[in-house]
């Protein structure tokens, strides 16, 4: 039998064991940590570890820094009975107090069970940049690969407790760090063939604090630390004006000069700086042509090529243009005029990020809204003549926000479409689209206010009214994603849902309302940019919590040049929305609003509340090469939280190829990262799985990551009370079975009632989720 037959034979009785509401065994073994019965039943060894009271007063085992080498720590080993012939799990309970970045690598039977980095099965534990269930426990779900377990009913497991990782690190030693503090503590580990944990009724849990504090401090006093950094950062510029700035420093200025408050308003030495830096780029850029895409002082050159001069031209027009017939030297002797000069270099920049568009939607916006759409504006202050019609250069914009299809990079002139000609950078609910749900990356509403400012004719004229609606509908569309928890320091607050995204590491996600605060922008800037009624309320929602100060606080913590720059509309857009009249609307998300259900099946991700209980899940779950028959799963209930990831059912239309994953332990993608030591062999390696089918005059190999290759028709997941189905197509029609129920069944989207042992039709780009009560 293959590894695909075998493999799907499982996944088929595991979906209908779920669906039916029928399990082997709700647990097959339970290992307590820190009992000495428990341990000593399950041959348990430990290296380098010690057992303290954690979590509501429960034994739980910690491992230590000091093994064979800096990055290892501690190790525990032990055996467990599973199924021999099931889909089989492995849960860990850990303590939602508990802080820590080390990671916990789960080995089964010598080889290692998930990838350290963005795979689709992950580490058993990636760490936690803050507590991310105060008060309670929560359970981490893996499955096992079926080649594992088939045939025995006991397998050994160790437990490897390594340092964290810096996931930029470009070779071994930057990407993996040292482990220099002891894990957070294991408390127990259950063996278990439902795809839905369900601790036992006698195992102690905690409460939701329902009453959290609202934050003090600090207050309105941060935005005169804002004036004050800011106009440090310009007298410094200022300081010599004959030396010229780089390019982001230009573009500082200019915007400062436009912002009554700065010490850059209307000031001469202002206007000599941008002037003579201008000429400084000029020369640069005559010295290196490359530098086009390639400017050495700009945030990823090849990203915002010389754009950013471009805007520079625009928003100081007024004050520059009786200089622009002037001449200037070119570095080699030669005199040229500042209009040639400049014209000659925006044209470079704009016809080389014609030629070498960016896919993910955040590089699309960056490349799309400088490197193209205002180098070309620059273009037009110089010579309209030279510049691309506006309709014309609004077009890259439209694409990158997606509303129009993205068509990617031009040769001569035409577009390449390496996507096919109907793909789109946004979905139709508004999520990024680059393969599934992407969480902290696929906030770009930074960029998407950036980009709506920049249509603006001036900077207190209205921008382009289109992209202006697009904006405030990705704004909405991540509303769902955000839910209560407390900050860091015990506050109430809104937190970002990272748990189910697809390029995300980090856990819990930071503090967020409208939009996350970044390097450069913050969390008011699509609610003040739009003046939306439901992204203002949101606003009003987080100053109310009294967390926006402290997230521009938490800005500043960062000294750095781009900080800055980002701060420099923080006091005017406060003093905007504090001038706003109340609004009712609020997160979603938040205790005080009603139930609902947030499905985008483009993406097949789903955001539900119901009562108490919020449930994220994206049932399309990193198939970057392949249907890979796996779901991740993010539950909060009052008393305890789940993370899971979980075999789901999946339709889709094969292409007769097939994927065999590498014996990679590291990356789940690209070419599987930073290599670990040859001792360290993957469960999944040879591993084989289908290909979907690729749409028609799209290129594509097997082995490379493709939107198409694991993405699947329909979706059905069953967890816990929950039953999830997904029509991802866009002309399909698929039909779920209802199975039988004890109790009432309720449509959560359409809050009618549900017969058991029934069919119900699923049209395409439709959701339907069943809560069995």
């Amino acid at each position: 039998m293959s590894h695909y037959l075998s493999h799907k034979i499982c996944l088929i009785f595991a979906v209908f064991a779920a669906l039916s509401g029928w399990s082997r065994a709700e647990w097959l073994d339970t290992l307590v940590f820190g009992n000495g019965a428990s341990e000593t039943a399950h041959n348990l060894k430990a290296e380098l570890s010690d057992v303290v009271i954690g979590g509501l007063d429960e034994p739980s085992r910690r491992l230590l820094p000091g093994g064979p080498l800096p990055w290892q720590g501690g190790r525990l080993s032990f055996s467990a009975t599973v199924d021999p012939e099931a889909q089989n799990y492995l849960t860990i309970r850990l303590w939602g107090g508990d802080v820590g970045r080390n990671q916990l690598m789960l080995h089964v039977e010598g080889k290692q069970i998930g990838y350290r980095h963005l795979g689709d099965i992950e580490a058993l534990d990636t760490g936690t940049d803050a507590p991310c269930y105060p008060g309670r426990f929560y359970y981490r779900t893996t499955p096992l690969p079926r080649s594992i377990t088939l045939g025995k009913t006991r397998v050994t497991c160790e437990i490897h407790a390594t340092g964290p990782i810096w996931t930029y690190g470009n070779t071994f030693e930057i990407y993996q760090k040292t482990m220099a503090e002891p894990s957070r503590g294991l408390y127990r580990v259950y063996l278990h063939t439902d795809a839905c944990f369900t601790p036992p009724t006698d195992e102690k849990q905690g409460v939701f604090p329902e009453n959290s504090p609202g934050r003090q401090a600090p207050g309105p006093e941060v935005i005169d630390a804002v004036k004050v950094r800011v106009n440090k950062q310009i007298e410094g510029l200022l300081k010599e004006p004959q030396l010229p700035c780089n390019q982001m420093q230009t573009l500082f200025l200019a915007k400062s000069w436009h912002t009554p408050w700065t010490r850059a308003a209307g000031r001469k030495e202002t206007i000599t700086k941008i002037r003579c830096s201008l000429d400084a780029l000029y020369r640069a850029y005559v010295a290196n042509p490359q530098l086009a895409e390639a400017e050495p002082s700009t945030y990823n050159p090849d990203w915002f090529g010389l754009g950013p001069s471009g805007q520079v031209l625009v928003l100081m027009n007024n004050e520059l243009s009786e200089s622009w017939n002037e001449p200037i030297d070119d570095g080699n002797g030669k005199q040229v005029r500042r209009r040639d000069a400049f014209q000659q270099m925006l044209i470079a920049c704009r016809d080389w990020h014609r030629q070498h568009r960016r896919q993910y939607t955040n590089q699309s916006m960056i490349n799309d809204l400088y490197g193209i759409y205002l180098a070309n504006r620059g273009v037009a202050v110089l010579n309209p003549s030279m510049a691309l019609p506006e309709s014309h250069a609004q077009r890259y914009l439209y694409e990158s926000m997606g509303m129009k299809p993205w068509l990617g990079s031009e040769r001569d002139g035409k577009p390449l479409k390496p996507l096919g000609s109907n793909f789109h950078q946004t979905t139709k609910k508004g999520l990024t689209r680059e393969l599934g749900f992407v969480g902290n990356y696929g906030e770009v509403l930074d960029w998407g206010v950036q980009i709506y400012e920049a249509t603006r004719p001036s900077p207190d004229a209205a921008g382009d009214g289109k992209i202006k609606a697009q904006l405030i509908k990705i704004a909405r569309a991540r509303a769902p994603f955000r839910y209560p928890m407390l900050d860091p320091d015990g506050y109430r607050a809104m937190v970002q849902e990272t748990i189910v995204g697809w390029r995300d590491t980090h856990f819990p996600g930071n503090v967020t309302y409208d939009q996350r605060p970044s390097w450069d922008g913050s969390a008011l800037e699509a609610a003040i940019a739009t003046m939306d009624p439901v992204l203002i309320g949101y606003g009003q929602q987080m100053m109310a919590d009294n967390q926006f100060y402290q997230s521009i606080s938490q800005r500043m913590e960062d000294k750095g040049f781009r900080v800055t720059f980002g701060l420099l509309s923080v006091p005017e857009r406060v003093a905007t929305m504090q001038a706003q009249p109340a609004s009712g609307h609020r997160l979603p998300m938040s205790w005080d609003q009603g139930d609902f259900v947030f499905a985008d099946e483009e993406n097949g991700v789903v955001a539900i509340k119901n009562g108490r209980e919020i449930l994220y899940a994206s049932l399309y779950w990193r198939a970057r090469h392949a249907v890979n028959f796996l779901g991740r799963i993010h539950h909060l209930t009052p008393t305890f939280g789940r993370i899971a990831t979980v075999a789901v059912d999946v339709k889709f239309t094969p292409s007769g190829l097939e994927y065999e994953r590498p014996d990679w332990t590291n990356f789940g993608f690209g070419n599987g990262g930073p290599r670990y030591p040859k001792s360290y062999i993957s469960a999944h390696a040879g591993e084989k799985l289908p290909i979907a089918q690729i749409p028609p005059g799209i290129d594509y190999q097997p082995g490379k990551e493709n939107l198409h290759a694991g993405r699947g028709d329909f979706y059905q997941l069953r967890y816990g009370a929950y039953l999830i189905a997904i029509n991802m197509s866009a002309d399909k029609t698929f039909e779920l079975k209802v199975p039988q129920a004890d109790g009432g069944i309720i449509d959560l989207v359409t809050r009618e009632a549900v017969q058991s042992n029934t069919s119900m039709t699923v049209q395409p780009h439709t959701t339907v989720v069943l809560h069995f009560r």
